[in-house]
Order: structure tokens, then sequence, then C-alpha cells
């Protein structure tokens, strides 16, 4: 298994229990509408978008949700690392070939859940994830698991994310502490305004807080300051 999963690794541990916090303020965006289909970005690189979208997924299955993580950073996939699987084939090789995603679904080593790598880079990417096949695979894995996790590029630098936002329930961000431009931050929120996606929350990642060892992340439930948890997190990697 990889380092990466310390939901799984190391279940009793703060950062475990950040997730856990992060998977129940996400369940309470549904009491007015379902939140299957998920998505979650960053504003930039190396902000911990698919760490966190593996690790929610590990927490999501221990509450007894069956996951599966849909790889769609068709331009840096990640997933299959995080996973420790194969990425011979994925989603790029079933949307170009218009195949049955449904042989690219890999089992992982966590119960309840399931990962469709990312597969080889295509040239097209952006034509790929805002395909129709793309929206009919979305749609298909949601009537067939409890909870669907989208890992998609960065919002600002490529247009993938902002299509595929328009195809969910619901979308996190993710930014790194002392990392992330504000102004970036604020345009990311601006792309995701615009094409009308529903906001979860926010992710502030990689805070580093020097009376403890950990990193931490922040959630913020809804776009309210009064709304804001904090909890502890995990750096990066």
């Amino acid at each position: 298994m990889a380092f990466s999963l310390i939901t799984y690794e190391q279940t009793k541990s703060p950062i475990s229990e950040a997730y856990r916090t992060l998977r129940t303020n996400v369940q309470f965006t549904s009491v007015d509408s379902e939140t299957k289909k998920i998505m979650i970005t960053s504003s930039g690189p190396r902000e911990g978008k698919s760490s966190t979208v593996a690790n929610l997924a590990v927490s999501m299955s221990q509450a007894g949700k069956s996951v599966i993580v849909v790889d769609a950073d068709l331009r840096n996939p990640t997933q299959h690392k995080l996973f420790d699987l194969d990425n011979g084939q994925g989603l790029s090789v079933a949307l170009v070939q218009d195949q049955d995603y449904q042989s690219y679904i890999k089992k992982t080593a966590v119960p309840g859940v399931m990962v469709l790598t990312g597969g080889p880079v295509p040239p097209n990417p952006a034509e790929l994830v805002g395909s129709k096949r793309m929206k009919r695979l979305i749609e298909e894995l949601s009537q067939e698991y409890d909870i669907v996790l989208i890992d998609t590029p960065p919002i600002i630098a490529v247009t993938d994310a902002a299509i595929l936002a328009q195809e969910v329930d619901g979308v996190i961000l993710v930014l790194a502490s002392g990392e992330v431009n504000k102004e970036y931050a604020i345009r990311a929120k601006e792309q995701l305004d615009k094409v009308g996606a529903k906001i979860l929350g926010a992710v502030l990642n990689k805070a580093d807080m020097k009376a403890s060892e950990y990193y931490y992340y922040y959630y913020y439930h809804g776009s309210g300051d009064s709304d804001k948890k904090k909890h502890k997190g995990h750096k990066d990697r």
C-alpha cells in the first residue's frame, strides 16, 4: 500500500480523524440534495488534491460507502501511484476507443474502494473529459457506487476541471497554505462560480503549525467564515 494512504495505514491517527471530519462535513451537504458525484481540484499544482481524493475515498469506505475514484487528471495521472496500481490502461483508453470502462476499473487493497486510473496521457485531454462518453460514464458510475470522487487538473491552468465541474453534485477546492497565491485562490473560486459549480468547501492543506509535528487542514463548509472548521491533516507528498 502506498505511503500516502495514511487513513488506511493509521486509522487512529489525528490525520485520519481529520479526514473523518472532512467526510462528515461533506455528508452534511446532502441534507437538501444528494451529493454522490464529487470533484476535487486545486488552484495550482502540488497542493495535495490527489492525496486528498485518495484519503477521503478511504475514509468514506470506512463509513460503509462503496466508493470509486476516477482519475480524470489525464495530464498528470496520480491515483495509480497512491493505490499502487498498474496504469497501462484506464480512463483515457476507454474514452478514446469508446470501450466498456468496466474492464479498466481496478480493485484496491482498501475494502470498498475501486479506482478507474487515468491511463496513458492523451494528446487531447480536455476534449476527452468534455465528451458525451465522459458524461455518460460519470452518470453510470453514480448509479453503481455510493460515492464517485473525481480527481481533476488544477482549475486555473486548464479547462478540464471547469468542464467536469458542470457534471458533478459538488466541488472541493484544495489550497496549499503558504504556497498558493491569494489571487490564484480567488480566481479558482471565480472559475468555479462562472460555470455554476456547487462549491462544497475548501481544504487548506499543508499549514505548518510549529507547536505540532503534524500539518493541518482547514475545511470551509460553504462560503461563510462562521462555518469554518479546523482539524489536523498531513503534508502532501
